[in-house]
């Protein structure tokens, strides 16, 4: 396999933000209107409209964001669409129901200073809702999400709602990503991807505001949300099981090092 390209820093790379979305105009709308408020203004804003039959599109093109259509249904397909549109060096993540911080931008573009990091994933909090109730449920969602995503990967996982990562990352895994597959959760398979390759960086700040629509419907988050993460699991494993994957990773590391040796005429 060949060696990951080298990396650079972040600095001065365009940025494209990525938006994936079905029917949620007033969200979009709002989500839009914060990206325009940003410190560091992202350089492409791309939203993906999966089928919408109400005026997401004309919301994304009213606020100057360039409509990729993906008439394959499901996130999964949505997203990447949106990836590989993408022109920027960097990629970031949002849903639309999604409001970042106005240091969002500007803050995980810097994390990618680091020659080392491909890929990072952030925080969130709910922002509607019982406000009693927005600390705890966002912990036991994010909380349950991470340890059983953990578990499966044998690493940390990408968190679709505050992500990105370098477009040369994308490249690389994009023809293996589960695109054609409604019934997954598109961050935890692009996590099991990037993953291999690369270690995914945490940050806890800006944490990104989201709906807490996930538990507005008891049956949706139990018949659908729930199985879509054994889904994802099941499309992986058993040649994705974590001490496979840490092996792999291993050896390539080894190898990678033993060629950048050789390159610089240091004995190997």
């Amino acid at each position: 396999m060949p060696s990951a390209a080298p990396r650079s820093p972040a600095g001065d790379a365009r940025v494209s933000v990525v938006i994936p979305v079905k029917d949620d105009a007033p969200m979009l709308r709002r989500c839009l209107q914060a990206l325009a408020a940003q410190t560091r203004r992202p350089d492409e804003i791309i939203v993906v409209d999966n089928g919408s039959r109400d005026t997401s599109a004309s919301v994304a093109r009213e606020a100057g964001a360039r409509v990729v259509a993906c008439a394959m249904p499901g996130i999964p397909a949505a997203a990447a669409a949106g990836y590989d549109a993408a022109t920027g060096g960097l990629i970031l993540r949002l849903d639309a129901d999604c409001v970042p911080p106005s240091d969002w931008v500007e803050a995980m573009t810097r994390v990618f200073d680091d020659p080392e990091v491909a890929a990072v994933t952030g925080a969130a909090r709910f922002i509607d809702g019982p406000p009693a109730l927005r600390a705890p449920l966002l912990a036991a969602y994010l909380g349950s999400y991470t340890a059983a995503s953990a578990l499966a990967l044998g690493h940390r996982p990408l968190f679709g709602s505050n992500m990105g990562f370098r477009r040369e990352a994308w490249r690389r895994v994009s023809a293996r990503v589960h695109r054609d597959d409604p019934e997954i959760h598109d961050d935890f398979d692009l996590s099991f991807h990037l993953g291999e390759h690369h270690r995914i960086r945490r940050v806890g700040h800006p944490a990104v505001g989201m709906s807490m629509r996930p538990f507005r419907d008891r049956r949706d988050f139990l018949l659908r949300r729930v199985p879509r993460g054994f889904r994802t699991v099941f499309r992986h494993w058993p040649d994705d099981l974590p001490p496979v994957r840490c092996t792999r990773r291993a050896l390539r590391t080894v190898r990678g090092r033993a060629r950048r040796r050789a390159r610089a005429g240091a004995p190997t």
